[in-house]
């Protein structure tokens, strides 16, 4: 499982002309089941996104695709978990 961070640079101002292909790429993960939450790190600082069934390099090469990232709105963060232990409710992350 990863966390990934996604955090602004100077570049902020170029965001809303690529909001839309930014939220087309948030879909396309969720679609192709590797997103399990996407959502903003507050306050406006940039995003989050928990991605699981799929690796590093997959989630890389996925990251690069984002516009954001590709256009240098935003730099990602990845941060990999091991879940050792989970409520219940999560517990199809445990692998």
């Amino acid at each position: 499982m990863f966390v990934v961070t996604l955090k602004f640079s100077a570049s902020t101002a170029r965001a809303s002309a690529l909001m839309e292909g930014h939220n087309a790429w948030i879909k396309q993960g969720f679609d192709d089941g590797i997103f399990l939450l996407a959502g903003s790190l507050l306050p406006r600082a940039g995003g989050a996104v928990l991605a699981h069934n799929t690796s590093r390099t997959d989630l890389e090469m996925r990251l690069q695709q984002d516009p954001f990232v590709a256009e240098g709105v935003v730099s990602a963060d990845i941060f990999e978990i091991a879940p050792g232990r989970t409520d219940d409710r999560l517990a199809f992350l445990r692998g």
